[in-house]
């Protein structure tokens, strides 16, 4: 079951920004936690969206969404039979906006965006009797980014307004517990990830004759995530995941433009399910569905989506301890209309692909 479960893991890389709060590219999975004796994972993964709208009937933004590459590291080791410990190094969040300047006389042509994070994780677990286990650690996140908003037309103070925001390290905590019963694969997994708050020394421009420096009170919101799965056959596996961001503590509010120009109305609840198989001893496969609802309320100009449906395909081959995996996937974005103007974004999607190397000791 362990290279079924492998297999599947590997979709979470090819993520996109259709997720939730729309810079969401990590769930956060402590999978690795669970993997047997040492081990260690590098994973890779990129995301293409197409990603547009239109605006009063006739002006389409363009294709304003980037596509993007994220990466992730995982080291495991058992202490002794009832200590475990990992490290697991990932991308929290990210953006990649571009309204292409060739789109004018749309409202944010030539506006673009970018966030840019790093997040390391220490985790130990404990086994308990009767297969269960509690677990949790600390982890330390950097996030930076930069905006220019270009979009005269909606206020003197867009005229070409610029905000960089420098890189800010800062610390939180995770804790979960676990239940499983070896004999058929089956695990339960409830883990809660604080949020994070950053203080990022800012500069802004194009709002007076001088650069103005100030800071950025940013909240990576907490999340809850439950994974869980089952064997229903010999070789074969059911698993899935529900995960819950508060995002509506995500907000981004620059000193001197005293405005929001990110925020979120709606917390948001995304789930999978899937199954997978072992065809033989070298290979063995699976497939995912990823939902999260739409929920209709205006979203930022900077993230114009609004929930997703997925599907996507792994395979892994086994060669002694190697594992390599390979897995794409499809998004279709949810249809979204825009706050301030009412650009309507519709009929968007993007391929994802993602690659995996495991090694066992």
């Amino acid at each position: 079951m362990g290279r079924v479960l492998f297999s599947v893991s590997v979709l979470a890389l090819s993520t996109s920004s259709a997720l939730a709060g729309g810079i969401e590219r990590s769930t956060q999975s402590v999978a690795p936690l669970f993997e047997p004796g040492e081990y260690m994972e590098f994973s890779f993964g990129s995301f293409d969206p197409s990603v547009s709208g239109v605006f009063g009937g006739g002006l389409s933004s363009g294709d304003m969404a980037g596509s993007y590459g994220t990466y992730s590291f995982a080291y495991k080791r058992a202490l002794n039979d009832q200590l475990d410990a990992a490290i697991i190094v990932d991308q929290p969040v990210g953006a990649d906006v571009d309204y292409p300047a060739s789109s004018a006389p749309y409202p944010f042509a030539g506006s673009n965006a970018e966030v840019r994070s790093t997040a390391v994780t220490g985790l130990l677990r404990y086994k308990m009797p009767s297969n269960f286990s509690v677990y949790g650690g600390l982890r330390v996140e950097s996030v930076k980014g930069n905006v220019q908003i270009i979009a005269p037309a909606l206020s003197p103070a867009f005229t070409n307004y610029q905000l960089d925001a420098d890189k800010d390290w800062s610390l939180g905590y995770v804790v979960g517990v676990a239940w499983e019963k070896p004999e058929i694969a089956a695990r339960v997994a409830l883990t809660y990830n604080s949020a994070i708050k950053h203080t990022l020394d800012t500069t802004e421009t194009g709002l007076a004759p001088i650069a103005l420096n100030g800071t950025l009170d940013v909240e990576i919101p907490q999340s809850v995530n439950l994974e869980f799965q089952t064997g229903i056959a010999k070789d074969t596996l059911v698993f899935g995941s529900v995960r819950w961001v508060d995002w509506t503590a995500f907000n981004i509010t620059p000193q001197f433009l005293g405005q929001p120009i990110v925020s979120n109305d709606d917390d948001t609840f995304s789930t999978s399910l899937g199954i997978g198989r072992r065809f033989n001893e070298n290979w063995s496969g699976a497939i995912i569905l990823g939902y999260e609802k739409t929920q209709g309320t205006p979203v930022g100009n900077l993230g114009p989506t609004d929930g997703y449906k997925s599907i996507g395909i792994a395979a892994t081959y086994t060669m002694d301890n190697i594992k390599i995996t390979g897995g794409v996937r499809y998004v279709d974005i949810g249809d979204a209309t825009t706050s301030t103007i009412g650009s309507n974004f519709n009929d968007n999607d993007g391929i994802g692909v993602g690659f995996r190397v495991a090694y066992s000791f």
